[in-house]
């Protein structure tokens, strides 16, 4: 399974636009889909999320005013992505702000549970596609020069160990955990990410997954996911600290 597939095949089909509006929002955000990337026809996605093409069409006409998608017509026409340079940043605000720390934690717990054991089984089962990939995925971080960019580049990282896993599960499990935390991991408050600190960490894992050690790939991935628990911690006390003094 793609990781595509995985996090657009998770929609409910409850029939709302707005649900597929969120859907093909979090694999643009999270690079599924690649910038200027043309989407299926209106028929083709009425399909894959099980609901009517007029569905569709309402949410492709949300997604075209929110400059994530343009359409163009003729032969050569369609409706293609458009990668935005940030994501909007107040909407994760509040969000962050509305969590608890309990549920934070549950959050990064079960992400723990999934991330470890994908990069486990990858250091077991990867291929040499899988590898590549990661050690691309890692210099694309580095090199990243926009947040959006480098959400992208971080969130198929962690993707794309569990598609080395070759476990459709994990792949669904770890898209919808990326779809629902990384725009609050990278949000541009407090304290300043250390990039180079986030990317030798990716070059450790991918290093042990090449190395086919499955012990120290999930250790590493482990201690890596932990520290996403603390800047989670930190970015929520500072908002509700700024939120009781207004």
């Amino acid at each position: 399974m793609s990781a595509l597939a995985a996090l657009l095949g998770s929609s409910t089909g409850g029939g709302r636009a707005q649900e597929v509006v969120q859907r093909i929002t979090e694999a643009i955000y999270l690079g599924l889909l690649s910038d200027g990337e043309k989407l299926p026809v209106e028929v083709q996605l009425a399909a894959q999320f099980n609901v009517a093409p007029m569905t569709v069409r309402e949410a492709l006409s949300e997604l075209r005013e929110q400059g994530l998608v343009e359409t163009k017509r003729g032969r050569s026409g369609g409706s293609f992505v458009r990668h935005p340079k940030s994501p909007p940043v107040e909407p994760q605000r509040q969000r962050l702000a509305a969590m608890t720390i309990s549920g934070l934690r549950d959050i990064v717990d079960e992400h723990l549970a999934v991330a470890g054991r994908s990069a486990q089984l990858a250091a077991e089962r990867a291929s040499a596609v899988n590898v590549r990939r990661l050690f691309t995925l890692t210099e694309q971080l580095r090199t990243a020069d926009n947040l959006g960019d480098r959400i992208r580049a971080d969130c198929r990282f962690h993707i794309e160990l569990a598609v080395a896993a070759q476990s459709p599960r994990l792949t669904r499990l770890e898209a919808n955990l990326q779809a629902e935390v990384s725009g609050l991991l990278w949000l541009p408050i407090g304290p300043e990410i250390d990039l180079d600190a986030v990317v030798e960490e990716h070059h450790a894992i991918a290093t042990a997954v090449v190395s086919e050690n499955g012990d120290e790939a999930r250790r590493l991935t482990e201690e890596h996911v932990a520290g996403n628990l603390r800047r989670l911690t930190a970015l929520h006390l500072l908002q509700t600290e700024e939120g009781a003094q207004l």
